[in-house]
């Protein structure tokens, strides 16, 4: 008799430096060392009951079988109505929009779209962990421009200097993770100016789109949709699951002009097919009232209110949030240690867990700057300031 020996093949593996992400390390070590998680950015309260029974009265009406590849048209309907009503740019429901499994999909069907072998995509540091993967993963060549250190203002001259004949596209994000930066308007105008010469697309990455705060100080999020040079070429990407609570359900939707949605859903339909039909149903009927993400920035206003109040007690030095549901803090007042060494003691002796920004570059860059995230309870926040006043 012939034995079988259990061999396993070996794999060249096509992300070879991909390793566990730090948003998994440190919840582990959060939940090792019993510390407030404020580390991974997802909130620790309940989404409305109302949306849960929205969805729960979609199962319960049979609507469990493949929906449209696209999305649920009633759905898409609705995306495109609040488009058009937020930033005044019409996309038709049919042919322009498409529900996605969250938006991190989004984001790697696009490039799996658009990106051919040795094509340049310019991402900007610090910049969330899927986008350089997605490009590697396309067979594209990334090429990093920073933004400003201390302000993550972007840097045009750097951005335009960084377009070449190669580029096939560029990622922004605002409001941005991790540093909770907002693009202006005037920021907008100068990529458009700086992209309307060129054929380089845009993926810009907007899931935090109704987090933006101090509105009383003329503060609004300028989506791509607002400028005709940029929707013209851009997929805009957005999340319900950031903007109603709920980050388990993975639902986001793409947003981009006919001729790119058509190649976007070429992917689509291979990569993922399609997104569970009553969450999309459940999520169209809870669209019909526009208060929970009008009143959203309100909402996550007060929190990071409460949490920078509470910070200006100990020796860590603010940044600026405009947007999404980040504090970053500068540490140099308060450790020698760097971001990451900072972050491992700071859950493991002070009990509260946070991310250092050197993660979100591709070579480690230490600036002395880590990032809190606020989307808690507020007995979660209290609890982490009451450690953190120990600093």
């Amino acid at each position: 008799m012939t034995t079988i020996l259990e061999r396993t093949p070996k794999l060249e593996s096509k992300l070879p430096s991909v390793g566990t992400t730090i948003f998994t390390v440190m919840s582990t070590l959060a939940a090792e060392k019993g510390a407030v998680n404020l580390g991974q950015g997802f909130p620790d309260f309940e989404c409305d009951p109302l949306l849960v029974h929205a969805v729960t009265d979609a199962m319960t009406r049979g609507l469990n079988q493949y929906p449209p590849m696209t999305g649920v048209p009633v759905l898409r309907e609705a995306v495109a109505a609040k488009i058009a009503r937020l930033h005044g740019h019409s996309y038709n429901p049919h042919t322009e929009i498409t529900i996605t499994a969250g938006a991190t999909q989004a984001i790697i069907t696009a490039i799996l779209a658009v990106v051919h072998p040795g094509d340049e995509v310019i991402v900007l540091e610090p910049c969330y962990d899927s986008y350089v993967p997605n490009i590697e993963l396309a067979g594209g060549t990334v090429v990093r421009v920073p933004l400003t250190p201390g302000t993550f203002r972007p840097d045009f001259d750097k951005i335009s200097q960084a377009i070449t004949s190669r580029t096939r596209a560029i990622l922004i994000n605002s409001p941005h993770n991790p540093s909770a930066t907002v693009w202006s308007q005037a920021d907008m105008l100068k990529l458009q100016e700086i992209l309307a010469p060129t054929d380089v697309l845009l993926i810009s990455d907007e899931v935090y789109e109704h987090m933006v705060f101090d509105a009383a100080k003329g503060q609004v999020h300028q989506s791509a949709a607002r400028f005709p040079g940029l929707a013209a070429r851009a997929f805009i990407v957005s999340s319900f699951g950031k903007t109603y609570h709920v980050t388990g359900w993975k639902v986001g939707t793409v947003a981009a002009p006919a001729a790119l949605s058509a190649e976007f859903r070429k992917v689509h339909q291979f990569n993922v097919f399609t997104v569970n039909t009553p969450v999309q149903y459940g999520l169209a009927a809870y669209m019909a009232d526009d208060r929970p993400y009008v009143d959203l920035p309100a909402f996550y206003q007060r929190k990071r209110d409460l949490f920078r109040a509470g910070l200006a007690n100990t020796r860590f030095k603010l940044l600026p949030s405009e947007g999404s549901y980040f504090q970053c803090v500068d540490i140099s007042d308060v450790s020698d240690l760097n971001e990451a060494e900072f972050c491992q003691w700071l859950t493991t002796e002070i009990g509260v867990a946070a991310i250092p920004l050197s993660a979100f570059y591709g070579d480690g860059f230490d600036q002395r700057v880590v990032r809190f995230c606020f989307a808690k309870k507020d007995e979660t926040l209290h609890a982490a300031l009451e450690r953190l006043a120990k600093l």
